[in-house]
């Protein structure tokens, strides 16, 4: 009985604590942010891109057209296309290499600012519906009751909006 007594206490103290959990990877893949950080690398990238499939391109040409020729060109201008390709192949692996070395760095910024602002947003929703406790990542199971993920997306399509038309407006 003196257990049960020290218990109810602590019953009601649980039944007034809000707890709350977001899907942070969903809020960062459909966030507005998250979509404009995208289309921001995209456009920022696609041009080494193109660059590189046109250089695989070069490289699978040349190898068609060498292999194809191969009984009518003199062994000297057959050696000089395969070092030909090989320099080619060896600068594709390099180029490719830095590509993705730079692509990661950028990609790696950007969600650095992004998961800023949704950290931010998350915690403004804290506040203002007096959460005690929101959780995203290692919960093994939350409820839609407690799930707030919508909410937070909402918030951020309104920050979003509101960030574009302020900068609409300094232009």
């Amino acid at each position: 009985l003196y257990c049960i007594l020290l218990a109810l206490p602590m019953v009601s103290t649980a039944a007034d604590f809000k707890v709350g959990y977001v899907n942070a990877v969903r809020v960062i893949e459909e966030a507005p942010q998250g979509v404009a950080a995208l289309k921001k690398l995209e456009a920022e990238f696609g041009q080494r891109d193109k660059e590189l499939v046109a250089l695989q391109t070069r490289i699978r040409q040349g190898e068609d057209e060498l292999q194809k020729n191969t009984p009518a060109i003199k062994e000297s201008d057959r050696r000089m296309r395969e070092r030909e390709i090989l320099a080619l192949k060896r600068e594709l692996k390099r180029a490719t290499q830095e590509f993705r070395e730079d692509y990661n760095q950028r990609r790696n910024e950007e969600l650095a600012v992004l998961q800023q602002i949704v950290r931010k947003t998350i915690l403004e929703i804290a506040k203002q519906d007096k959460y005690d406790l929101i959780l995203h990542e290692g919960a093994v199971y939350a409820s839609e009751s407690i799930d707030i993920t919508e909410k937070v997306l909402k918030k951020l399509g309104k920050t979003s909006r509101r960030a574009m038309n302020a900068t609409a407006a300094e232009m």
